[in-house]
């Protein structure tokens, strides 16, 4: 028997059984014996390390990240880890790869550490098959679990993210409104976040009654951090006949590599070429003119997810799915 057991048994949430089992007050006396009644009929035994109802705590917190190499990631395990330690929170931090096994057993092996929750960095850890994602529900029967720019709809799952959707078609509606139609859009990842900001860029297009031509969509799938390779895989667009105005990338390490092929190619940005990057990362103003970029709060989104951890420990109800909206940063890879 799990806490998620007893709620659903009693019909009331997890953080209700949490309230009643920390003798919270916050409860009315008729939930409060249904739980109880529940509790004793199925001769529940919280854990002794209580994963996440603040009952003899750890106070130790998972985090999965698929690669602390990537920017993105490693900025937002940074973020976490500084709120969760000023919340009173030690951190136990697994780096799994994109491999679904590894996540898995990473998972697991996070979990047997006596964890109070984990937190699970970035989209990539929803898969595009809903029975693959069974490993996050098994794991949410035991300890919260909290989601970072990922949407998932689980018990005891709590989901912290940016409407990449919507900002990725704002970012492309301004493209077209300032006269530019013919727009490149460089991707190199399928995850939740990635699928969500292409359909944001295509969603633009048909708001404007323009065709959508998926020559003008490419996955880059090669190494993440290949510049060189991102600048040879646009060189050979351009040799295949394929002209575009404008890119729109869907990080800003593509973006950077965008700006690196116009130079090597003398074209003038924004004049022959404009830029856009998504993350507004330290990588913007190191670029030469310094990058647009989405600014997709992501140290505010990390915030409000440890808020969020450390307030349902405490027996709280608290949403389980926030949403910021993402932020166009202009610079000098844009003229409008």
């Amino acid at each position: 028997m799990t806490i998620y057991d007893i709620s659903k048994m009693a019909g009331v949430s997890i953080a209700t059984v949490s309230r009643v089992l920390n003798g919270n007050t916050n409860v009315t006396p008729k939930t409060k014996k249904k739980v109880l009644d529940i509790i004793e009929q199925s001769g529940y035994t919280p854990n002794a390390f209580a994963r996440g109802l603040g009952l003899n705590s750890m106070n130790t917190i998972g985090i999965l990240c698929a690669d602390s190499s990537d920017l993105y990631l490693a900025k937002a395990i940074y973020h976490i880890e500084r709120n969760l330690r000023a919340g009173g929170y030690n951190s136990i931090l697994c780096c799994t790869g994109y491999d679904l096994e590894n996540k898995k057993n990473s998972l697991n092996l996070i979990i047997s550490q006596k964890v109070d929750s984990v937190i699970m960095v970035g989209s990539s850890f929803i898969e595009s098959r809903d029975a693959d994602n069974q490993y996050i529900r098994d794991a949410a029967s035991q300890v919260p679990i909290m989601l970072l720019n990922a949407d998932f709809d689980c018990p005891n799952v709590y989901c912290t993210l940016c409407d990449d959707f919507k900002a990725m078609q704002e970012v492309t509606l301004n493209l077209i409104d300032s006269g530019i139609q013919d727009i490149l859009y460089l991707y190199n990842s399928k995850s939740y976040s990635g699928m969500k900001k292409l359909t944001g860029c295509q969603s633009a297009f048909l708001m404007r009654d323009l065709p959508l031509d998926k020559k003008y969509q490419q996955l880059f799938s090669g190494s993440r951090d290949d510049i060189d390779g991102v600048c040879r895989f646009l060189n050979q667009l351009r040799e295949k006949g394929l002209s575009f105005r404008a890119v729109i990338c869907a990080e800003d390490m593509l973006a950077i590599a965008a700006v690196k092929y116009a130079r090597m190619n003398r074209l003038e940005i924004p004049a022959d070429l404009s830029v856009i990057g998504y993350n507004n990362s330290l990588l913007t103003i190191c670029s030469e003119p310094e990058l647009t970029s989405v600014d997709n709060r992501l140290e505010s989104i990390c915030q409000q997810l440890v808020k969020t951890l450390i307030d349902t420990l405490g027996g709280n109800e608290m949403p389980q799915k926030t949403i910021f909206s993402g932020e166009l940063v202009k610079r000098g890879t844009t003229a409008f």
